[in-house]
């Protein structure tokens, strides 16, 4: 067990419990520590960002805690909220969907309904894919910060089928089309037989927290890819609106590539 990693998690938590700002000698008293171990801990916790010294005297969290209680919270607020419109969108396509974050170079599913289709994918609860192989890891990727993508890149783009994108100028331009046309599309990248349409769902800060997908056969997929489009589309500006997000925009052009003209939905 990381004993300093402890103490800095305890520190930390004094700070959040605390309604005023609070002196090394009082979290040294508090938390039985060692007055130098406290103040190597707010120092280290200063560099990392949690925590900044309050005007007057004394240590205060910052909003970093916050922010990062907010991503979890929306984490699980979304699942709920996406529970009851995948299965509609499974039911209508008749394909599998799901709903998935991306944490690192990965999307974790996070819930999936399956279809009527006799073919179909069964993703995991909590299982993991390469976010560059799968629609739903395009959708989320194409909107998150470069610093995220600079991630997946320095790990690797997965290899897992010969379709797979292993080429970050490819993988570039697939990303930008995703975010011309508000989906992502795969095609063979993870599994060869399968094929996916995702777009992402936004909270109410408009942060793309996860995005809904639905996967099949290649074929069937991609012959209705038009349909599916915009079933997964308002799918994900319907569990949006319900995180509370007013400025969802849909791609309204019916072949999805090209000039979008832009919808805005209130």
């Amino acid at each position: 067990m990381d004993s300093t990693l402890l103490k800095g998690l305890r520190v930390l938590e004094e700070l959040m419990r605390s309604p005023a700002p609070r002196r090394a000698r009082e979290l040294s008293d508090q938390l039985q520590l060692t007055r130098s171990n406290v103040h190597r801990t707010l120092q280290t916790l200063i560099a990392a960002g949690y925590v900044r010294a309050a005007a007057g005297s004394g240590y205060e969290p910052t909003l970093k805690v916050a922010e990062l209680a907010g991503l979890v919270t929306s984490r699980l607020d979304v699942r709920r909220r996406a529970h009851g419109p995948i299965r509609q969108l499974a039911r209508t396509s008749g394909q599998t969907t799901h709903l998935a974050t991306l944490e690192g170079s990965e999307v974790v599913f996070l819930d999936q309904a399956e279809g009527t289709d006799p073919v179909r994918v069964r993703p995991v609860i909590g299982g993991r894919a390469p976010a560059s192989c799968v629609a739903s890891g395009k959708a989320l990727l194409s909107r998150a910060d470069a610093a995220q993508v600079v991630e997946v890149l320095d790990v690797g783009l997965a290899a897992r089928t010969s379709a797979s994108i292993t080429d970050p100028e490819v993988l570039a331009r697939d990303l930008a089309r995703a975010r011309d046309t508000g989906c992502a599309v795969s095609s063979g990248e993870w599994r060869y037989d399968l094929a996916g349409i995702a777009a992402v769902v936004l909270d109410a800060a408009g942060r793309a927290i996860a995005a809904v997908g639905l996967s099949g056969p290649v074929d069937v997929v991609l012959d209705r890819e038009t349909e599916f489009r915009e079933a997964v589309l308002a799918t994900a500006r319907r569990v949006s609106c319900d995180m509370g997000s007013t400025g969802y925009t849909l791609a309204t052009e019916s072949d999805g590539y090209g000039p979008m003209e832009k919808e805005n939905i209130r």
